[in-house]
């Protein structure tokens, strides 16, 4: 039998100009705390996340100029509405509205570093949508 060889996910890599303020941004954004040495002016740091791979933050020279061909993709607790509301007033910023006439669909974000992310369906809206 051929031993199967794989590779496991240890961290999300986000380039960026502050390393620090971004991730301070989306561990309120997770919930999640930063690596518990990481200290303003770091050049990189980690946003925690509970069984699974870190969001790992860089710092770069250059500035985002494209889409991303990544992204995360999040799904809240509460409502879509409510937490794409929160996430404004932490400092998102509104890209692209997905979202149908009939309940389904997404919403587009970017961080305040200019990343997009989507915000999905909560799992209780999605089962109300599915019945």
């Amino acid at each position: 039998m051929i031993a199967r060889v794989t590779s496991k996910v240890e961290n999300i890599a986000i380039d960026c100009a502050n390393a620090y303020r971004l991730a301070l941004f989306w561990s309120e954004v997770t919930g999640q705390p930063l690596h518990p040495e990481d200290q303003p002016g770091d050049k990189e740091t980690e946003v925690m996340l509970p069984g699974g791979p870190a969001l790992y933050f860089n710092e770069v020279p250059e500035p985002k100029s494209v889409k991303n061909r990544v992204h995360l993709c999040l799904r809240p607790d509460t409502s879509r509405e409510a937490e794409v509301e929160r996430l404004l007033g932490l400092g998102a910023s509104l890209v692209d509205d997905r979202r149908k006439p009939d309940g389904w669909g997404w919403v587009v974000l970017a961080d305040p570093e200019g990343n997009e992310f989507c915000m999905l369906l909560a799992e209780s809206e999605r089962a109300a949508l599915s019945s």
